[in-house]
């Protein structure tokens, strides 16, 4: 179905990132999850420059269910977030809104369990909304802009369009689709597999 059309072109390409549930913790939380003044342990480097997988992970509860092991992603960031496929949100008995990073008001929250103990959040469980970066060379280059909905075509196993999805243009940023474990497996999508931008606003 993609014969000629713009999935086929590299330079539409742009490869994918599965993104595991996570979380982000702020240093007033994470003095209180590990103790005053703890620095978080770097084990690995994400596709976004300056963003790291830390060594520690907490134990999440939430009305109906518990997660062990959530990895804690690093630096430290000024609000507590909570990412979860809906799958996992539905275990916990959360219900997570679908929101951009950072955009909080209003979520639910849950415990964190930490080291030194629980921690209750009042907001801050999402899940994601699905978003692509893109360099700002990357975006002069195929045209897009910071804010721009685009529609890309995800060929794993399966052959799945995301409609809509939100650009995340900046010198910051390195090219990247981030999709859930949920929206991975529609696709039956692995670490590097491709999307192709079929369509943008």
């Amino acid at each position: 179905m993609c014969d000629g059309c713009a999935c086929g072109q590299k330079e539409r390409q742009v490869p994918l990132g599965i993104s595991n549930r996570h979380i982000h913790l702020s240093q007033e939380h994470i003095d209180v999850l590990f103790g005053e003044g703890y620095q978080l342990q770097e084990i690995k480097d994400l596709s976004q420059p300056g963003q790291y997988a830390a060594n520690e992970v907490l134990t999440v509860v939430g009305n109906k269910g518990v997660l062990q092991g959530i990895r804690i992603l690093g630096p430290a960031r000024k609000q507590t977030q909570v990412e979860l496929s809906q799958t996992e949100a539905r275990q916990l008995g959360i219900k997570a809104p679908l929101r951009e990073s950072g955009n909080l008001a209003g979520t639910p929250g849950c415990v964190l369990i930490g080291p030194k103990g629980p921690l209750v959040i009042n907001e801050g469980c999402i899940v994601a909304k699905t978003h692509v970066h893109f360099h700002t060379e990357d975006g002069l280059r195929m045209n897009i802009k910071d804010g721009d909905k685009i529609d890309l075509l995800v060929k794993g196993e399966k052959e799945v369009i995301f409609c809509g999805v939100i650009a995340r243009v900046g010198d910051t940023h390195k090219l990247d689709f981030h999709l859930d474990t949920d929206e991975a497996n529609a696709a039956m999508a692995k670490n590097g597999d491709f999307a192709y931008i079929v369509n943008r606003d």
